[in-house]
C-alpha cells in the first residue's frame, strides 16, 4: 500500500508476509526499507524472567555483516521505545521478542525501524498504551530544516534529529539526535515532525483497515 504524506517520502507497508512470527511488517520510507518480526508473548529463559512484566527483547540485524556499536545503540533505542509503549505488566514472566532486519538504508533509518516495529506489534496483537510513530528531520549548513532526509542529506547535515511520538496527545516517546543545533532549531524540528507524525498515524490506520478488509 502506498500513501502520500506531506513533506515525507512515500510510505508503504505490508503486514503478515511471514509465516512463523506472530506478527510482522515490511515498512518502506522512500527507498529505505525494514522488515520487523514479533514473537510472543511466549516463554522466557529463567535468567531473563521478570516477575512483574514481560521481558522485551530487540535484535537489530544490519543488511550485511555483524552489528557494530552504532547498530547496538540503535537496537537499544528501539527497545527503550518499545518498553515505553508496550503494556508489559499484562504478561509477567514472559518474553516479547522483536527482530528488526534492515533491507535497505537510504536515510531516516531509525524512523523507518520504529514505524515498522509499531506496525508489527499491531499485527501481532500486542497490547500497547498507545501507538508510536517516528519522523526524522535534518538541519543543513544553511540552517534550513529538511524533512525525512535521504542518505546524502544526512551526511551533509550539521544535525539530524528523530522524534518518536505517541498518538494520544502526540507527546514525545523518544528523541534521537546527533550534531549541533540551537534551542530554536530544536523546537522548529519538533513542531514540524509532530505535525508530520499525524499523517504517519493516519497511514497506520489505513494500512490496518486495508488488511482487515481483505480478511473479511
Amino acid at each position: 500500500m502506498a500513501y502520500e504524506v506531506n513533506k515525507l517520502r512515500e510510505l508503504s507497508c505490508t503486514l503478515g508476509d511471514l509465516s512463523r512470527p506472530d506478527g510482522d511488517s515490511t515498512f518502506s520510507l522512500g527507498d529505505t526499507c525494514v522488515t520487523t518480526a514479533v514473537y510472543g508473548p511466549g516463554e522466557v529463559k529463567m535468567t531473563k524472567e521478570l516477575l512483574d512484566k514481560a521481558t522485551i527483547e530487540v535484535v537489530y540485524k544490519p543488511k550485511s555483516g555483524l552489528p557494530g556499536c552504532a547498530e547496538k545503540l540503535l537496537e537499544r533505542t528501539i527497545r527503550n521505545s518499545c518498553e515505553t509503549v508496550i503494556l508489559g505488566n499484562l504478561h509477567p514472566r514472559s518474553m516479547i521478542s522483536i527482530t528488526v532486519q534492515e533491507i535497505q538504508n537510504r536515510g531516516s533509518l531509525f524512523a523507518c525501524c520504529i514505524n515498522s516495529t509499531c506496525m508489527a506489534l499491531l499485527d501481532a496483537g500486542v497490547s500497547m498504551r498507545y501507538l508510536m510513530a517516528a519522523v526524522t528531520c535534518a538541519i543543513n549548513d544553511k540552517g534550513d530544516t529538511v524533512m525525512d532526509p535521504d542518505t546524502l542529506q544526512e551526511q551533509s547535515a550539521v544535525a539530524v534529529l528523530t522524534f518518536v511520538f505517541e498518538n494520544c496527545d502526540y507527546g514525545i516517546v523518544t528523541v534521537n539526535a546527533k550534531g549541533s543545533y540551537t534551542l530554536d532549531q530544536f523546537q522548529q524540528c519538533l513542531s514540524k515532525c509532530k505535525e508530520a507524525s499525524k499523517s504517519v498515524f493516519q497511514f497506520f490506520k489505513d494500512s490496518l483497515c486495508k488488511k482487515l478488509s481483505k480478511n473479511d
